[in-house]
């Protein structure tokens, strides 16, 4: 059973190049599908994979700023699957939508290898924290498949030299790394920084199947101006505010 119309709000994303139908209550998608949807270096004729893609927020906003991509998205909450096809067809993008969980994908999507393979697992492992009371809320934020999981499925998914990328918790990031095994290399760490001199929040990571490059680590992104929130103002530095409202590109090195 779907969302109740007036259960759902209508969200600008990317200045309004991109209309979200989100739920009013429960996971509602906000800047960081946009960073990963910005640091997705994808060309047209290239295919994407979302796993966990929820309302399609990051799958869209690539589509909008990159068109002829073929975009594949597996969601395991029926309703937010649901709302991704709403929102890839009044957005005019295509995007083939798929309800299953990561163990029991469907066989048209086990059968194809992707260039590039992008997701924003739960961020709270629920021994370290309290479980949201929205069930959909918990679900999208409280993790109940392992890390290793996800990147088994992404990495299963890769075409050979495509790429794995993800955004995560920095506090996280050693889970991420070791989660990983031979099959994926050149791994790219970008720290996301919420002002100057504050530790990384979230981190975007990305590696490539069969790459041999280094580990590198980028320079950090700082988000805001200011060394602390001064005011009920937006605050985001000029190229920071370039991705979230113009759709501009976000290079991870």
């Amino acid at each position: 059973m779907g969302f109740a119309r007036d259960a759902v709000t209508a969200d600008k994303f990317l200045g309004g190049d991109v209309m979200l139908f989100q739920p009013r209550d429960g996971y509602r998608a906000g800047v960081d599908p946009v960073f990963l949807a910005a640091s997705i270096a994808a060309h047209a004729g290239e295919s994407v994979l979302e796993l966990g893609c929820g309302v399609g927020a990051a799958a869209l906003c690539l589509g909008r700023r990159v068109p002829g991509l073929r975009l594949v998205g597996v969601e395991r909450m029926t309703e937010y699957a649901d709302l991704a096809e709403k929102n890839a067809f009044e957005n005019s993008i295509q995007l083939d939508v798929y309800g299953s969980d990561l163990e029991h994908m469907p066989a048209a999507v086990k059968e194809e290898s992707f260039d590039h393979v992008i997701m924003n697992p739960p961020y709270h492992l629920r021994d370290r924290g309290t479980a949201a009371p929205n069930p959909a809320r918990e679900a999208a934020l409280g993790e109940d498949t392992p890390l290793k999981t996800w990147i088994d499925a992404a990495t299963k998914r890769l075409k050979p030299k495509g790429f794995m990328t993800m955004i995560q918790k920095a506090e996280r990031l050693p889970e991420v790394l070791n989660a990983m095994d031979d099959r994926l290399g050149s791994v790219m760490v970008k720290p996301l920084c919420p002002r100057e001199g504050r530790a990384a929040v979230l981190v975007l990571v990305q590696a490539r199947k069969g790459g041999r490059g280094a580990f590198r680590l980028a320079t950090p992104l700082i988000l805001h101006d200011g060394v602390e929130h001064v005011g009920d103002r937006e605050s985001y530095r000029p190229e920071v505010s370039a991705i979230l409202r113009d759709g501009a590109a976000f290079p991870l090195w």
